[in-house]
């Protein structure tokens, strides 16, 4: 008779426990040879799109976090050949934006040249390289906002360093739809404490299958003292998936608190199968 292991539920905070401001990280995508700070780990979206003039597909990312009413975005797009110029993308990219072309500011960022410009309740950064182009936006804000400036100087081109790659996803929003603020370990006072969680179980199909390997969710242990917002980092196939997802549910807890109130905060669990 095979003999089937469940290694079940690792639990791990996102960062250490401090007080104060979410800690900003450099982010960038896989194979991308860029980074910037951001204060979270943010949404992305990945498309082919065609592009009018040059009538030839090309590879488009953006990416987006929300902190303070202030809105950071990344797009990457693909310069297929012959390529566009700084000068070109930018002015395709202002159709739709309504920037004071007067207030355009030359930059140059590890070799790379780029260009800033500002509306009423925006600054964009546009670089143009030989096989990408960017735009760094910040919307809603008046441009002296520390941590808006902390986002345009920490831009880097090249191979990054010590950046998490953001890979297509909901990522983890510090902001919910409610306007609810989420919180991370670095600013919580106390931590969420298990009181009680079930173990998946094996279902007969991936047992019949032999699937081994990891299911991770990132989660939002609320406030409230349940478990929402579940999202799919890593899966696996045949049922469990879900039945992670299931037992993730009904986890009991102890919210975190800060200053002495229960607030929400995001974790992520591991569920480890292994035949």
């Amino acid at each position: 008779m095979k003999r089937i292991f469940l290694i079940v539920c690792v639990l791990f905070l996102m960062s250490p426990v401090v007080t104060g401001q979410p800690a900003w990280d450099p982010y960038t995508i896989k194979y991308e040879e860029f980074s910037v700070d951001l204060p979270t780990l943010p949404a992305m979206t990945s498309s082919v799109t065609l592009h009018p003039r040059l009538q030839k597909n090309r590879m488009e990312r953006h990416l987006t976090t929300l902190l303070d009413g202030v809105v950071y975005s990344i797009d990457v797009f693909e310069n297929p050949e012959p390529g566009q110029s700084l000068e070109d993308f930018i002015a395709e990219q202002n159709v739709n934006s309504s920037y004071d072309l007067t207030t355009g500011r030359d930059l140059m960022v590890n070799d790379l040249r780029g260009k800033e410009y500002s509306s009423r309740d925006a600054t964009s950064q546009f670089f143009a390289g030989p096989r990408r182009l960017y735009r760094f936006t910040a919307r809603r804000s008046d441009g002296a906002n520390a941590a808006v400036s902390q986002f345009f100087s920490s831009i880097k081109f090249g191979k990054p360093r010590n950046a998490t790659e953001v890979v297509d996803g909901p990522g983890r929003p510090l902001v919910l739809d409610t306007g609810e603020r989420i919180y991370t370990g670095r600013e919580v006072t106390t931590k969420p404490l298990i009181i009680s969680k079930l173990e998946p179980q094996y279902t007969n199909e991936a047992r019949k299958h032999r699937v081994s390997g990891t299911v991770i969710l990132r989660v939002l242990f609320s406030k409230t003292g349940d478990v929402t917002d579940i999202y799919v980092v890593e899966g696996l196939p045949q049922g469990l998936t879900e039945a992670c997802i299931e037992v993730a549910k009904q986890i009991k807890f102890t919210p975190a608190t800060k200053d002495g109130s229960p607030v929400s905060m995001w974790m992520q669990l591991e569920y480890r199968f292994f035949i």
